[in-house]
């Protein structure tokens, strides 16, 4: 689990859910929104732990190890009562219990956040260059997504990190305002650091460890979908799963 490291106290429980989730395709700036809520100090913080145990078969809930993901949804929802925790994951893989699992949809407030497919498999195929076209994320995405508007009723909070990026303050206020958190405007910024759950996954989280705030950081890529017949291939697959989530996200005043 995951706390400020930069010796502030914690804060107070705001209101908002017990238990708050990210999902995200990968490359889509989702670990910015986590340094954001550490930032807070009023959630205890997961990074990616539905990704950690399908990719190395363990995560830690609570300080215990946890094997697989039926028993990491059951940690999830048997957490304290006074306990208030927001994870984010990405789709690089796919989650069967979740998806059959329509108590734990409803056991909290599953949230989505969406980037420009071209930009993310361009910034995705630099990290990983064998990346297939499921790992792409979108179409697993919009699967959740549908999972969470069948099992609750209502449509999901969906935000596109690229109106985070050019209206932060905006974009994280109509958030927490459909989730019913308290915006915090001092938790838009924080200080440069690899969190220690990074550590193992550097490559990815490189880029967010050097920034202050919610910043474009993407460099110029070598392989595009303008330039690579694969990453192209990719982009016809998933830009309609992109489009349906886009848009269904919050409109965010300029």
């Amino acid at each position: 689990m995951t706390s400020p490291d930069d010796g502030r106290r914690p804060q107070p429980p705001s209101a908002g859910p017990r238990l708050l989730g990210l999902w995200s395709a990968p490359r889509s700036r989702s670990t910015a929104f986590l340094r954001m809520m550490v930032e807070r100090g009023d959630y205890t913080v997961l990074h990616e732990p539905f990704s950690h145990v399908a990719d190395f078969g363990r995560t830690v809930v609570d300080g215990e190890e946890v094997r697989d993901e039926a028993e990491l949804i059951r940690r999830l929802r048997g957490l304290p009562a006074d306990r208030r925790v927001f994870f984010k994951d990405t789709t690089d893989f796919r989650y069967a219990a979740a998806l059959a699992d329509e108590e734990f949809w409803r056991a909290g407030a599953h949230t989505f956040i969406i980037r420009e497919p071209a930009d993310a498999i361009a910034s995705h195929f630099a990290v990983n260059p064998r990346v297939t076209r499921d790992d792409i994320g979108f179409e697993r995405l919009a699967e959740i997504y549908d999972a969470v508007a069948a099992a609750t009723g209502a449509e999901p909070v969906v935000i596109d990190s690229n109106d985070l990026i050019a209206r932060p303050e905006q974009t994280v206020r109509a958030y927490c305002a459909r989730v019913g958190l308290r915006f915090r405007p001092e938790a838009l910024n924080w200080r440069p650091s690899l969190l220690p759950e990074w550590r193992g996954t550097r490559p990815w989280h490189e880029a967010t460890s050097r920034t202050s705030g919610f910043t474009a950081t993407a460099p110029g890529y070598q392989d595009t979908v303008h330039n690579n017949a694969l990453l192209a291939g990719y982009l016809d697959h998933h830009l309609p799963f992109y489009r349906r989530l886009h848009d269904r996200r919050l409109v965010v005043p300029g």
